[in-house]
């Protein structure tokens, strides 16, 4: 794509966002009489800070045909309360649902006090929502001896029941870090349990009605309604190994394609104004919890360089050895040089006791060997060994405190430790990594977990037959995970158990026996 048509498309993008932000001026507000239940999407808070939390929810009646309202804004009335049964009221208000954003309504509260439990819920009409609990985070010093995390991404509707999601919302945790395919554009795999029941999506209405397929799962819902999540995308919110304006399949018209996925991506999460779309959408950001920990949430798709030796005539990723000379080009980039900045100076000023690094994919090296020498995934880090690098570096000289990396993507667990110099065991270790398993997407054969295994020392534990999420509890005393499997998604009433555990000891990087 040339340069003037790109700036044509951005500039369009932009516009049309900018119409979805601005209030509406002529339309009134209406007073609603639904046909039927309008909040079929469920509740979500999320971006929690020591006086505030966003809370969200999405009138949508017919939630699978556009939601089935008309043009008209309606208001929306929201408590926040100390107590479930919303007796001790700590804030409430008016929001407005406009079409122009899908009806959904993003509430920013604020005035709340740090560290604490409060429970929420919406009103339109006559209809109450179903009721979430959140947490705001804590003041530095004020509550922050300990943060309960899930660490969970990959959630492929057909594959699988989400029964996962039904157990995290058990886990009484504080935080929940989605990293990536919130959603699957395309229908692949084994063994469905169900079917997305439309094709793939392309327009803002289509990824829309994709958002309210997985959204109107009871245990999505409840998964969102106790606790606050902190959500960054990959690629299936778009398209499949997409590269910041490059499709997989060379699309002609990908940019269009990528402001509508990133539009319906923010509409249908619990974020913050200051990431909505302008054509482009600021996801990357910081979040405090108190001095215990900062998470540096990632954007790997958006900047990226693109994939280098890709198959003929396509974009994405490929599985290359020593013949691609260009995977070593020291210019390639996975974040993009601003934000790779912007990490740098996160890190260098951090005085958290525990900074995670919270992005989308497996982050060590993972080649295995091949006729001609070893082989690498390029869509990964494997693809941008001189970006993986750069974080290192990075890592080495600011010398933050208890640097974590953690990661989805790969549809299996691997944790491992994090070297200097990444393809050197013996080299000092500078930070440890949890990539966590998928919620239900398939994941790799034993056999190509194992090879992984043994090319790679660093790799301390490998697991691709379970589905599940990381629980890590984080204290200034040491920072322990769990991988918590179920049983199986084919069944939705299937138990959960620890398959794995592992802990960090302060000041010591590295995996240590739990």
């Amino acid at each position: 794509m040339d340069r003037q048509r790109r700036s044509l498309l951005e500039r369009a993008a932009a516009l049309g966002a900018a119409a979805w932000l601005r209030p509406g001026i002529a339309a009134a507000l209406t007073t609603p009489k639904f046909a039927s239940y309008p909040f079929t999407l469920g509740v979500a808070s999320g971006s929690p800070l020591p006086d505030g939390v966003v809370i969200w929810t999405r009138l949508a009646p017919v939630p699978l045909e556009g939601g089935g309202l008309g043009p008209e804004p309606i208001e929306v009335r929201w408590e926040v309360a100390h107590d479930a049964a919303f007796r001790r009221i700590a804030a409430q208000g008016m929001a407005t649902a406009r079409a122009e954003a899908a009806h959904s309504v993003h509430v920013e509260v604020a005035g709340l006090e740090p560290r604490r439990e409060y429970h929420y819920r919406f009103m339109a009409g006559s209809e109450v929502s179903a009721a979430g609990r959140t947490c705001t985070a804590p003041a530095p010093g004020n509550g922050d001896a300990s943060l309960r995390l899930a660490l969970a991404s990959c959630q492929q509707y057909e594959q699988g029941y989400y029964v996962a999601h039904r157990h995290l919302a058990r886990e009484e945790v504080d935080v929940v870090a989605f990293v990536g395919d919130y959603i699957y554009e395309s229908s692949w795999g084994h063994d469905h349990v169900r079917k997305h029941g439309s094709a793939i999506p392309y327009t803002l209405a289509e990824y829309r009605d994709r958002y309210a397929r997985y959204k109107t799962d009871a245990d999505l819902q409840r998964s969102h309604a106790a606790a606050a999540w902190i959500v960054t995308w990959d690629d299936h919110e778009v398209e499949n190994d997409y590269a910041n304006d490059r499709s997989e399949r060379l699309y002609p018209h990908f940019l269009e394609r990528r402001a509508a996925a990133y539009r319906a991506f923010i509409e249908h999460m619990p974020v913050r104004a200051a990431m909505r779309p302008d054509g482009s959408a600021r996801i990357f950001g910081r979040h405090e919890w108190g001095r215990l920990a900062t998470l540096h949430v990632l954007d790997d798709r958006q900047y990226r360089s693109h994939q280098v030796c890709p198959k003929p005539n396509r974009g994405g990723s490929n599985v290359v050895g020593p013949e691609c000379v260009q995977r070593l080009d020291g210019e390639l980039t996975l974040l993009g040089r601003d934000q790779e900045a912007w990490l740098d100076e996160g890190l260098a000023q951090s005085r958290a006791q525990w900074n995670l690094v919270v992005q989308q994919t497996l982050f060590v090296p993972a080649g295995v060997p091949g006729k001609s020498g070893r082989r690498y995934w390029t869509d990964g880090w494997d693809g941008y060994p001189a970006a993986r690098e750069r974080l290192i570096a990075s890592l080495v000289a600011r010398k933050p405190m208890n640097p974590v990396i953690l990661g989805g993507d790969v549809h299996a667990s691997y944790f491992a430790d994090v070297h200097a110099r990444p393809e050197e065991a013996d080299s000092p270790i500078v930070a440890t990594e949890f990539c966590g398993t998928s919620i239900t997407s398939e994941g790799p054969s034993a056999k190509a977990v194992q090879a992984i295994l043994e090319a790679n020392r660093h790799i301390r534990y490998g697991n691709g037959n379970d589905r599940g999420y990381v629980l890590l509890d984080i204290r200034e005393s040491g920072l322990q995970a769990r991988l918590r499997a179920v049983q199986t998604v084919k069944r939705d009433d299937s138990p959960i158990a620890t398959a794995a555990a592992f802990r960090v000891e302060p000041g010591r990087p590295g995996l240590q026996p739990a």
